[in-house]
Formats: structure tokens, C-alpha cells, sequence
């Protein structure tokens, strides 16, 4: 892999767009599937967006991220190839995202990324993230961080697509004594 950095928390507001980027590439990669009726149009009405409104929200989000929150991305000189975002809870530490552009993956940037944000969690903690139930791909990289399925799963309506269908998930733990490993 070329020389690649990570930018945390402090993720310059005008990355937004490339960010924005990461997970639309992602999602279009991962998520349509004929069987639950999930589009490619359905991935590009959530992320292809044309809007100043929608993108200045997202850059004050970044302003204002809370200080129990990770924003880690990654770069290969100043193309944006990857995130993590994750948020220490009271009572657990939890991955929301773990993105990086398809024509990257397989290069140990996510594993990467994810040495990198377990340095901001509570050791003390579960760490808990949701995969969508059908992406083997991502089940397995947690697999082999030792994340198990909890068995827990659910549709939330955060990720309701166009079309009205959701992301069917799944959540996975792993156990404060594996954290470090």
C-alpha cells in the first residue's frame, strides 16, 4: 500500500464531500440485493447528493462532533480511501462505521483503522457494532476481530431506503477482555 495517514476527530470540514464519497462508493459495492429489493437506485437517492444544505449539515457535524465520538479517516495522499466513526458509550464502546473504498479493501486499511479507534475506547467496555445480516464480507473482518453474533436482529429505520426497504442487521459484541488482543 502507498503511504497512507489517519486524521482523527479533527477531520477538516472540506473532506465532508470525499467522506460522503467512501460511503456511497461502499454502499453501492455491499448493499443492493435483488432478494430484499434493495437498489442501486435505492444506495444512490441516499448518498449522491447534489445539496449545499445536506453538506453543511454534515461539515457542522463534523465541527461539532461530541467528545465521546472517534472520527478516524484514512488517506492515500489526499484522497480520502477510508473511515471509522465510533462512540464510547457509559456503558459500552460502539463502531458505527468501518468504510473504505472497494478498489482499497483488502489492504489491512480497515484493520488499520480499527487499531487506531480502539486506542479511544474504554478497555473496560464491550464494544458493540450492527452489520447488515447479508454482508459476509463485514461479518467476516469483525469475525476476525472477535466479535461474535449476539443473535440480536432488527431493521432500523435510520437506514429506510427510498424504495421503503431496510437494511436488514445484525449485532455483534466483543467482550472488554478481547479488546486488546
Amino acid at each position: 500500500m502507498k503511504n497512507w495517514t489517519y486524521l482523527y476527530r479533527t477531520q477538516p470540514p472540506e473532506d465532508v464531500l470525499s467522506v460522503n464519497d467512501v460511503f456511497y462508493k461502499t454502499w453501492l459495492d455491499t448493499y443492493p440485493n435483488e432478494e430484499l429489493g434493495i437498489t442501486k437506485e435505492d444506495i444512490h437517492d441516499k448518498f449522491n447528493k447534489n445539496d449545499d444544505e445536506y453538506f453543511e449539515k454534515k461539515r457542522q457535524e463534523i465541527i461539532n462532533l461530541p467528545e465521546n465520538a472517534t472520527y478516524i479517516i484514512a488517506k492515500n495522499n489526499e484522497k480520502v480511501i477510508g473511515t471509522l466513526v465510533s462512540i464510547t458509550r457509559e456503558d459500552f464502546n460502539e463502531i458505527k462505521a468501518v468504510y473504505v473504498l472497494p478498489e482499497y479493501q483488502g489492504n489491512g486499511i480497515g484493520y488499520s483503522l480499527w487499531k487506531e479507534g480502539v486506542k479511544k475506547f474504554d478497555t473496560k467496555l464491550d464494544t458493540f457494532v450492527n452489520v447488515a445480516d447479508y454482508n459476509e464480507k463485514a461479518i467476516r473482518f469483525y469475525e476476525r476481530l472477535g466479535f461474535i453474533d449476539t443473535g440480536e436482529r432488527f431493521s432500523d429505520e435510520r437506514f429506510k431506503l427510498k424504495s421503503g426497504t431496510m437494511i436488514p442487521e445484525m449485532r455483534m459484541v466483543l467482550k472488554s477482555d478481547n479488546l486488546l488482543k
